[in-house]
């Protein structure tokens, strides 16, 4: 099993979470979109999206880390990161969405790099405008995680949910955005990152690692 991936992709971050937390031995590539790796011929044969994470498995080639993700649960059922009900399992499909579709793809880097080439954004519009995605999805994530969480975002044990949760709020970081409001969430990253399973899919712990 071979996964490509970024150090600092939110995605490929989440991966390495759940890759982790299954207990599953996986080979890294590192794909530095810094370089425009991502748009070589050899990547694109693998995923012709141009994105990362990609997975490859006995010679197949899974892209889209909600789709890895989901394989992963499906083919190592050993612990489950999704609720044993359909209702639990909808609103951690629901937390998921709220990150993955509503935050993090408005803060990926093919859409800073039109804001700085193209309308010209400096460093502070650039944190500003991730902020402005970033904090009423943490307000949402906050205001659900009060009502379904036991020390994780749904219930007492790390979901699928956490391992989208993390990643994003390190990008936070990354975009100076104030995680002060939130201590609901930082209190859930405080217990994620000392479990081993995320301290080990840290960016920094990662190859092509500033």
């Amino acid at each position: 099993m071979i996964l490509h991936g970024y150090f600092r992709s939110s995605a490929a971050y989440r991966t390495r979470i759940a890759l982790n937390l299954k207990g599953v031995a996986c080979e890294q590539h590192d794909i530095d979109l810094r370089t425009g790796a991502q748009r070589s011929e050899a990547f694109l044969k693998l995923n012709p999206q141009g994105l990362v994470p990609a997975l490859e498995v006995d010679g197949v080639v899974i892209t889209q880390s909600t789709a890895i993700l989901e394989w992963l649960d499906e083919t190592f059922p050993q612990p489950a990161l999704m609720p044993a009900d359909a209702i639990g399992r909808a609103q951690v499909r629901g937390m998921i969405g709220l990150i993955a579709s509503d935050i993090h793809p408005l803060n990926n880097l093919r859409v800073l790099n039109v804001l700085r080439g193209t309308f010209g954004a400096d460093q502070a519009r650039i944190d500003a405008w991730a902020g402005g995605w970033m904090i009423p999805g943490f307000d949402a994530l906050t205001a659900l995680t009060t009502k379904q969480g036991a020390g994780w975002l749904h219930g007492d044990a790390p979901t699928l949910a956490d391992c989208y949760l993390i990643p994003q709020l390190y990008s936070a970081r990354r975009f100076n955005v104030d995680l002060a409001p939130f201590p609901v969430l930082t209190a859930i990253e405080d217990r994620a990152l000392a479990h081993p399973a995320f301290a080990a899919a840290h960016p920094d712990l990662q190859p092509g690692a500033d």
